[in-house]
């Protein structure tokens, strides 16, 4: 089973994209199907069909799948959306207010990557391909998993302890209504559900596709979306340059063809060894299953739209001499946009205003953060062992 997740900035085409890039896989005899964490939705558009929450096919082996976030909202929110509702309630907050108040940020789109995992783990298709928001949007969401995750772990048991503990004092008390197993129960759901789209995330077989077109602002923001989607842990399998001219005989076209290689050329050097595919600036929109299949076509020629590239591991530790040190593969990385801060056993890891939190090794837990530098598109922080939680002469392993 191949994931691929397509993304770029807003207006490069990446709908398009992916909607080609299944419609040639399809035509290449492997069962795919392709959806939209966009809630823009516009594949619907793309192969000019209607789509609905159950997949359609739309050519032979191709279908299309319109995520139905509303009941996907009921089924992993409403429990515990119900009692936030009932506590707002208590505090005098009107109904219509406390279900606002009540809405999960991210919601739809969160949940949307959960209906993504279902289909990978459905074992019905032989391609999912993900036709997702706009990068920053896509940043946010990719993130969303992990840190909720984080956030539940932390929060849960120690609020059980606490709401055990307080139980006799809410209800008639105080008339604060106290949390039931299903609340619980709904929390421990979302937890799991989180947990689950994490491994389908960054699964060997799932990658991320970059999108852009050949100017200077793109191409900036292309690279500082793979630099913060190694940071999340995951793995760019290829970059497609969309609306390239092929020159012309007119001045305006060939003004644009030659600024668009000098783009293409930064394009190359900043993203090799991933492999770079291209797309004409077309004379009509590619619209429908056949049309988005011809595209797919010239864009991959003979290569296989779903070959994989050689990563790296994004997190490594080894031992030098006495202490250690951990290497984060962060490609292209600007050490002025990055910033490192030790919080106790976790590691707070910022590029770019991208945070990530990162739980420490057993051993690096106790040590001390000795320093780090950036070469070569890796972050490598030094750990020395705290004497007083290694005893002397005992062995020390990562």
């Amino acid at each position: 089973m191949r994931v691929v997740l397509f993304t770029g900035k807003g207006g490069v085409g990446k709908t398009t994209l992916a909607a080609a890039t299944a419609a040639t896989v399809a035509a290449n005899g492997r069962k795919t199907l392709v959806l939209s964490t966009d809630p823009a939705h516009s594949l619907a558009d793309a192969f000019s069909c209607g789509v609905d929450a159950e997949p359609t096919e739309v050519a032979s082996g191709l279908y299309v799948g319109h995520v139905d976030t509303q009941r996907r909202l009921q089924d992993s929110w409403g429990d515990l959306q119900g009692y936030l509702t009932s506590l707002l309630g208590s505090a005098g907050f009107d109904s219509l207010r406390a279900e606002e108040l009540t809405v999960l940020p991210g919601a739809e789109e969160l949940l949307a990557l959960i209906e993504v995992r279902d289909h990978v783990r459905s074992g019905r298709w032989d391609a999912v391909i993900v036709d997702c928001a706009p990068t920053a949007e896509t940043l946010r969401l990719l993130a969303l998993p992990e840190a909720l995750d984080w956030y539940l772990s932390k929060a849960l048991p120690a609020e059980r302890r606490v709401v055990r503990a307080l139980r006799p004092l809410l209800g008639p008390a105080v008339g604060l209504p106290a949390p039931n197993a299903e609340v619980w129960a709904a929390a421990e759901r979302l937890q799991g559900q989180l947990l689950d789209v994490q491994q389908v995330l960054r699964a060997p077989e799932t990658t991320v596709r970059l999108v852009l077109t050949p100017e200077s602002v793109v191409v900036a923001e292309a690279r500082r979306t793979l630099t913060q989607l190694a940071l999340y842990g995951y793995r760019v399998d290829g970059v497609i340059a969309n609306r390239v001219f092929d020159g012309g005989d007119d001045p305006w076209r060939t003004g644009w063809a030659q600024t668009q290689r000098r783009q293409l050329r930064e394009v190359v050097d900043s993203f090799e060894p991933l492999p770079m595919y291209t797309a004409g600036y077309l004379p009509a929109e590619p619209v429908g299953a056949e049309a988005l299949a011809s595209l797919g076509a010239i864009v991959y020629g003979s290569a296989d739209p779903l070959a994989t590239v050689a990563a790296a591991d994004f997190l490594q530790v080894r031992q030098v001499g006495s202490g250690f040190v951990m290497t984060l593969a962060l490609p292209l990385v600007d050490k002025d946009s990055l910033d490192l801060t030790r919080v106790g056993d976790d590691l707070v890891v910022t590029v770019s205003g991208r945070r990530r939190v990162l739980a420490l090794p057993s051993a690096l837990r106790r040590c001390h953060v000795r320093g780090a530098h950036v070469e070569d598109g890796r972050l490598e922080i030094r750990f020395q062992p705290d004497p007083d939680q290694f005893p002397r002469g005992s062995e020390v392993h990562p």
